[in-house]
This record gives C-alpha cells, sequence and structure tokens, in this order.
C-alpha cells in the first residue's frame, strides 16, 4: 500500500468537493427542478440528492443526510416523486451540472486536457471505494459514468464526496455527536456553514441550536462564548482524523503523484469557480 503525506487525501477531497456541491446552489439547478414542477428549493434539494435511492421516504434520506430535521424532510417525501420521477430528477441534476460548470469555468474547460485528466484520476480513485455501509456512495455508484470530461469529473467528485461523507456519519455517530450538536460544534470551528443558513436549509430552529449548545457546554466541548474549548477542539480533530481513517482506500488507491496532480487541478477549477460566484458570501462562518 502507498504510504501518503500526512492528510493528503483530506486536502484532496477539500478541493474536488466544492465542484460537487457548486449544483447545489446553482440557478441553473432551481430551474430544471422547477420546469419539473419543483419550485420549493428544499424539496428540490432532498429530490436531487436523493434521486439515485429511487422513490424513498424520509426515513431514508433522514437517516443518510444526518444532520436535517426529519420534519423537514418528511414535507418534501415521497410527496415530491409524485411531480417529478427519480429519472427524471437525475437527469434534470446532470443538466444543471452542464450548465453550472460551463458557466463557472468557461467555455473552452469542460472539453479542455487538464479537466479530462483530472476526470481520469478521480475515476480512478473510486474505484477503491466501497459500498458496504455507505448508502449515499453505493446509490451513485450504481448511476453509469457520463462521457463529457466535465461531466465524468462532477460524477467522480459525487462519488468520492458521498463516500467520504458516509464514513463521517458513522464517525459522528461514535463521537455521541448528534445532528443539532455535529452542527454546531462544526460551525464553531468557523469552517461550518452559517447559522441562519442551517436554520434555512436543515430544518432547525435558534431553540434547537442552544438547546444543541447546551449539550455540548454541559459535556465541556463548548464555552459560554461560543466557542469551542480544547476538548471541543480535540473532539473535533480527531471526528477528522478518523473520517480520514475511513476514507484512506480511494487516495491510497490513487497514489501519491496522483493524488497530489488531482488536487492541483482540482484546485484550479474550485478556485475558478469561487469565482466566478458559485456559492453565497455569507455560507459559511460563525454567524
Amino acid at each position: 500500500m502507498t504510504t501518503l503525506p500526512a492528510r493528503a487525501g483530506r486536502r484532496c477531497h477539500n478541493v474536488v468537493n466544492p465542484l460537487h456541491s457548486t449544483v447545489y446552489f446553482s440557478p441553473d439547478f432551481t430551474a430544471e427542478l422547477a420546469a419539473l414542477g419543483v419550485d420549493d428549493p428544499n424539496d428540490a434539494y432532498f429530490a436531487g440528492r436523493a434521486a439515485a435511492f429511487g422513490r424513498v421516504g424520509p426515513g431514508v434520506v433522514s437517516a443518510s443526510f444526518y444532520n436535517f430535521k426529519h420534519d423537514l424532510v418528511a414535507k418534501a417525501l415521497p410527496a415530491v416523486w409524485d411531480t417529478a420521477a427519480p429519472e427524471d430528477v437525475l437527469a434534470a441534476r446532470l443538466s444543471s451540472v452542464d450548465s453550472t460548470l460551463r458557466r463557472l469555468l468557461g467555455a473552452e474547460a469542460p472539453a479542455s486536457d487538464a479537466m479530462a485528466e483530472a476526470a481520469r484520476l478521480a475515476l480512478r480513485a473510486t474505484e477503491a471505494c466501497t459500498r458496504h455501509a455507505r448508502p449515499l456512495y453505493a446509490a451513485h455508484a450504481d448511476l453509469p459514468v457520463p462521457q463529457e470530461p466535465h461531466l465524468a469529473f462532477w460524477h467522480a467528485a459525487t462519488l468520492l464526496r458521498e463516500h467520504r461523507g458516509d464514513g463521517h456519519l458513522a464517525v459522528l455517530l461514535d463521537a455521541g455527536l448528534d445532528p443539532v450538536e455535529a452542527l454546531v460544534s462544526h460551525t464553531a470551528t468557523g469552517k461550518g456553514m452559517a447559522p441562519q443558513w442551517i436554520f434555512a436549509t436543515r430544518g432547525w430552529t435558534q431553540d434547537d441550536w442552544d438547546a444543541a449548545a447546551g449539550r455540548l457546554r454541559e459535556r465541556g466541548l463548548l464555552g459560554a462564548d461560543g466557542e469551542l474549548t480544547e476538548a471541543g477542539v480535540a473532539l473535533r480533530a480527531e471526528v477528522e482524523l478518523a473520517t480520514d481513517r475511513l476514507d484512506a482506500a480511494p487516495y491510497e488507491h490513487l497514489g501519491a503523484a496522483g493524488v497530489e496532480r488531482l488536487t492541483e487541478l482540482a484546485t484550479a477549477f474550485t478556485g475558478t469557480a469561487l469565482a466566478a460566484g458559485a456559492f453565497p458570501a455569507d455560507l459559511l462562518g460563525k454567524g
């Protein structure tokens, strides 16, 4: 087995993952789903990300998405499938990925040699991903790989994202962090979603947030000032390290040189997308 530099897989993930995530903040995605009759943003998100499962109900999504309030999920599912079938949602999502990446990266990037290389490297990494205990990864792994390089890269980025994410949820559960506690503690690191976005998209309220913060304080993980304590910082660090361990296989399979090159290519693409306004300016932070 190849030995990678410390955190090389995490660094690669951190620049590949945003290319996947752009679609869910894209007006192109909103328009595509609205054309199918799904005009509520939360309904569109749940449909778009869960469509690979087929016509599932809210239980599957609450379990596999982890940090969304079940009541919010249940408002969308399974009713949304009566408006838009999963296969139509998947087609609409891929169409919006195409237009979104063309808009954010420029007309030449999708068919460029760099994009084709990034797609090859990312797809090679996914060869070592595993389905067991990874529902979102497994569902997306059953989808066909698109032919066009930028869509193939997005598909591979999706597989890598969901593979890491499924493992991350197991780590959160083992760490004793419930959905809201996981959000509060992540936001307290300065790298998580700002509270106003969590309330709008995850279904939780200020009362839910305050109650979770109180539980974290009782465990000695969060201070009265809302900052992580030394124990809280250590727990979040261990959560990430444990996630790295569960997600090592794709990057070990790709090898040090491949990981370095994929990181380089994805850094350039992500930087271009960020500069083009791929995400809201107030998305991350402590609020």
